[in-house]
């Protein structure tokens, strides 16, 4: 008898779901995480008054209690709806280019056309067929073509999916040049392209069309607590199922035999058996560092070798001593660029110089219990790759940080004046620091660049030994619900897997 049926590596949001789904479903789970506590991106610190979320802008995919959608199913299922009180945020996002563009966008389809055709008036019947194909596209995406794709039929495809066929391959900035002929109201439309890491003209508007719809339709959200509170429920209800945690032990090596996971051992020298292996961990380090094998097979080197490591985050956490309306915050989610072409400021993220972009994140907007009375706790982040500040002399690194923490406030201040004047507690973290507490490659929050080849339309399964499966960002959609939904894909899979194991042997 083995020690564990599973063993989870990483308790980020992938973590934490696969083993709280294994365990309550009957599987002797053991959770391993190098950090002293759980949830990876999904934690919070505290700097004074303030405990400051870390990662989560927006949680998608819960839908309301009239109009659910599949992440409150998911959470059911791993017992912790009752542990966590969400919040409904009214408003997607205000997107504004100083002297140029200025929307705030409802959290309501027809809210969200009626807004845009008062604003591009000129426009107004194009803004209702685009919002009408980007639905028509999340239903085919992702509930028709799965099953359209396994048939491995192109008229079954073609007949269930026309919009995926269409559009399946096409770059959200050809989409929006296609429908659109105003620069002003592509640019709003496409203003969740960082949530995906990728500017417009590389980003497949099969990501784009449906977050877009998704958040629009189900309505964005937080938690109250931040999404700490969500990482605390999820290892609870793990714990309450009988489930065994290891804080401050990273897992060393995945042993193999006979093409088979048999066990891991810590870095602290323990040996565990099993016969399953779940990995949060990203698919470079599971393959490269983890697997005891020589060398990784030439189908995962070959994957590799096409995937690009995804973008990083600079990230400004700031305690201000006014509230948001003293601010002037009328949304939570702003997004604040000081150029319309996406692609000008997306390559900022490849250098240190000026900022052209940032999301202004007031958590306490919809919910005062974020931050202490009458003060705001505030999220300032850019895109940044990790290669300039991996180049860059140790000795310089601190002073750099913070003068660029100065010029993305500078970029804030452009619509919201004063900011910095009420600064009350301030902690900056780089991609270094991003790549130290995730230990990912370049610190990347997404995993490998969200491109049309990491799409499910090309996405192939990274094939390793029987036993092993990979959850979390490295091997699909990065972001908070595709990550919590899938650990739970994952523990579901192993569960099935263990059954017809056990009738094996």
């Amino acid at each position: 008898m083995t020690d564990y049926d599973a063993i989870v590596i990483g308790a980020g949001n992938s973590g934490l779901t696969a083993a709280a789904g294994m365990q309550r479903k009957g599987l002797r789970t053991l959770l391993l995480e190098r950090h002293n506590i759980p949830g990876g991106c999904g934690t919070s610190f505290v700097r004074g008054e303030f405990e400051f979320e870390v990662a989560l802008h927006q949680l998608s995919g819960m839908g309301s209690d009239d109009n659910p959608f599949v992440l409150r199913q998911t959470f059911e299922e791993l017992g912790v709806m009752d542990k966590v009180d969400f919040v409904e945020e009214g408003e997607i996002y205000r997107f504004c280019v100083p002297g140029k563009v200025d929307v705030t966008l409802p959290a309501s389809i027809p809210g969200i056309v009626a807004v845009l055709s008062r604003e591009f008036p000129e426009e107004a019947g194009k803004i209702r067929d685009f919002m009408k194909v980007c639905g028509q596209l999340t239903h085919e995406y992702y509930v028709l073509f799965p099953r359209a794709k396994a048939s491995k039929d192109p008229e079954e495809l073609e007949q269930r999916c026309p919009n995926v066929v269409k559009y399946g391959v096409r770059t959200a900035r050809d989409v929006l040049d296609e429908f659109f002929a105003d620069e002003r109201l592509k640019a709003a439309l496409g203003a969740y392209w960082p949530y995906l890491g990728l500017p417009l003209d590389e980003l497949p508007f099969v990501e784009l069309g449906p977050m877009f719809f998704l958040y629009a339709e189900y309505r964005p959200y937080h938690m109250r607590g931040g999404s700490q509170a969500m990482s605390n429920a999820l290892l609870d209800s793990f714990m309450e199922a009988g489930g065994e945690v290891r804080f401050n032990t990273a897992a060393q090596t995945i042993h193999t035999k006979g093409g088979r996971v048999c066990g891991v051992t810590t870095e602290h020298g323990d040996r565990f058996s099993c016969n399953h292996v779940v990995s949060n961990s990203s698919s470079i380090h599971t393959f490269n560092e983890l697997l005891d094998w020589d060398e990784a097979p030439e189908q995962v080197q070959q994957i590799f070798r096409h995937s690009r490591v995804g973008v990083s985050g600079f990230i400004v956490y700031m305690g201000l001593d006014v509230s948001p309306e003293e601010l002037g915050v009328t949304a939570a989610s702003n997004f604040i660029c000081s150029d319309l072409d996406d692609r000008v400021v997306f390559e900022t993220a490849n250098a240190l110089t000026d900022p052209a972009g940032c999301l202004f994140t007031c958590y306490n907007y919809d919910d005062p219990s974020f931050a202490p009375d009458g003060k705001s706790m505030i999220g300032l982040m850019c895109a940044q790759y990790a290669a300039p500040w991996e180049a860059m002399d140790p000795e310089v690194y601190f002073d750099a940080k913070y003068d660029f923490a100065e010029r993305l406030i500078a970029l804030a201040e452009q619509v919201y004046p004063g900011l910095k004047d009420h600064i009350e507690e301030v902690e900056v973290a780089t991609p270094l620091t991003v790549m130290r507490y995730l230990n990912t490659p370049g610190g990347a929050i997404y995993g490998f660049d969200q491109n049309a080849l990491e799409t499910p339309v090309f996405r192939e399964r990274l094939r390793g030994p029987e036993g092993l499966y990979l959850a979390g960002a490295w091997s699909g959609p990065g972001g908070f619900q595709p990550t919590y939904m899938a650990g739970l894909s994952a523990a579901n899979t192993v569960v099935r897997n263990n059954t017809q194991l056990l009738a094996a042997e």
